[in-house]
């Protein structure tokens, strides 16, 4: 989109004068304009004289300062678009190097309050995946807005960190309040500052590395970081939460492709031949069987171990459906279904029958490695199971014979100390948070009212 000329004149003692301006650039732009993604290291375990060794929170380290950021917000909310607007002001005033990123539709809707050109996925470009140009991704809302940014990189293995402020319903995930938003901005964007966080630091012990291809250290000298350091024990911390792989099979064992929404437009990839893992998709919360408007239980075989040789069959649930879900997820559905509640450190997988038919059909917990697969019986009377990931459910359902099979995802590169999978989320640094519980334990107590007594007020 050019913007527009128009010429104007001045009066002065000499004279008038013609001189020509440009008009604001209220411009739609294409994230292929975008320089190449800068991906982040991870490190763990980074011991500073104030600090405790013993949590398990990562340490942020960008090589650069992060120029792309996507933000994700709620929709059909006026206070959220009030808080989008503000933010993003902030950010590119700022930090003026910053490219401001939009899913397509908001940027329809606002682009005209900026005079500043802002990016999104345009139709000419659906073949650029986020995951190529973002830095960062930043949510307002709950946490339905933060699984949707989630799957905004469904088939991407490496995904941007999350920084994300509660202005939703619950917001069990969200981390951030609003008003805290420069801070949370500000400590997001210098971590890895060579003043804020200091590899050679005499105290410091990095054991993990990055996410992503190797890069080296390039942090300009530039006058809009003068102050927003943070010191060497403030980087932002990082809490890994992990995701499940899922892939779908016909009757014959033939891997199907996903439709959208799950395989968006912008990530739909060219097929691998021979790729185990071409076509799967990743869910941060959960994927759902079930019989949907159908009256009749749901008959699903639940087989555990890598199939197809080394397969055993663990039951055939009779049920109205069944949940897999990480840890994550394990405060949502699966929660309401009668689950465990699970730590998001615990890397493992959640089977949770819902209203199942025998009374000893139990929730059960199995390490994330461990294949699972999900077979439509032949006795299943209805003609179609509902499957739904993260909440979304796929157009066309499951028939008998056909599978949905799931593992956890693998986080660490195969014998490095490489971390390049999970949804890094951005939690909140300092004081207890430092053992990296209370983010957790106050969430349990503070928003789902753990062990909450009945009839008492506190």
């Amino acid at each position: 989109m050019t913007p527009a000329w128009r010429c104007s004149r001045i009066a002065s003692r000499h004279g008038t004068r013609w001189f020509t301006t440009s008009a604001r650039r209220r411009e739609i732009r294409s994230i292929a304009e975008l320089p190449p993604r800068i991906y982040p290291g991870f490190r763990g375990r980074i011991v500073y004289a104030q600090e405790t060794s013993n949590h398990d929170l990562l340490a942020l380290h960008w090589p650069a300062p992060p120029r792309n950021i996507l933000f994700v917000r709620k929709d059909d909310d006026a206070p959220v678009q009030n808080a989008l607007n503000e933010y993003t002001r902030h950010v590119k005033s700022t930090y003026p190097d910053t490219n401001l990123v939009f899913e397509p539709d908001v940027a329809k809707q606002i682009h005209e309050a900026f005079d500043f050109p802002i990016y999104t996925v345009t139709e000419d470009d659906t073949h650029v995946p986020y995951h190529e140009k973002v830095d960062l991704t930043t949510t307002l809302g709950g946490d339905g807005t933060i699984l949707h940014a989630a799957s905004l990189f469904a088939t991407a293995t490496s995904v941007p960190p999350v920084l994300s402020f509660s202005m939703g319903t619950l917001g069990f995930l969200g981390e951030w309040k609003f008003p805290d938003y420069k801070r949370a901005f500000r400590d997001v964007y210098v971590s890895g500052h060579p003043s804020s966080l200091h590899a050679t630091h005499p105290l410091s012990t990095p054991t993990d590395g990055g996410s992503g291809p190797a890069t080296t250290s390039a942090w300009p000298s530039s006058p809009s970081l003068r102050g927003k350091s943070m010191g060497p024990t403030r980087a932002s911390r990082i809490l890994m939460r992990n995701r499940l792989r899922i892939g779908i099979f016909s009757p014959t064992g033939a891997r199907l492709p996903h439709e959208p929404p799950f395989a968006h437009p912008s990530q739909i990839r060219t097929p691998i031949p021979n790729n185990p893992n071409n076509e799967d998709i990743f869910a941060l919360n959960e994927v759902l069987l079930h019989r949907g408007a159908n009256p009749h239980l749901a008959h699903l075989t639940i087989l555990i171990g890598t199939p197809p040789h080394h397969q055993r069959t663990l039951t055939t649930a009779i049920a109205d459906g069944f949940l897999i879900s990480t840890p994550t997820g394990s405060t949502a559905y699966s929660l309401s279904s009668g689950g465990s509640i699970v730590h998001p450190l615990v890397s493992s997988l959640l089977l949770t029958p819902i209203c199942p038919r025998s009374l000893s059909f139990r929730p059960l917990v199995l390490p994330s490695n461990t294949p699972v697969t999900l077979r439509i019986e032949a006795a299943n009377r209805g003609k179609e199971i509902e499957v739904s990931v993260d909440g979304v459910r796929r157009k066309q359902g499951l028939r008998a014979g056909m599978e949905v099979r799931v593992v956890g995802e693998e986080v660490r590169v195969p014998g490095t100390r490489d971390w390049r999978g999970g949804v890094p989320s951005i939690v909140r640094s300092g004081g207890v948070m430092a053992e990296g519980e209370d983010h957790w334990v106050g969430g349990l107590n503070g928003l789902l009212k753990f062990n909450y007594p009945f009839g008492e007020e506190g």
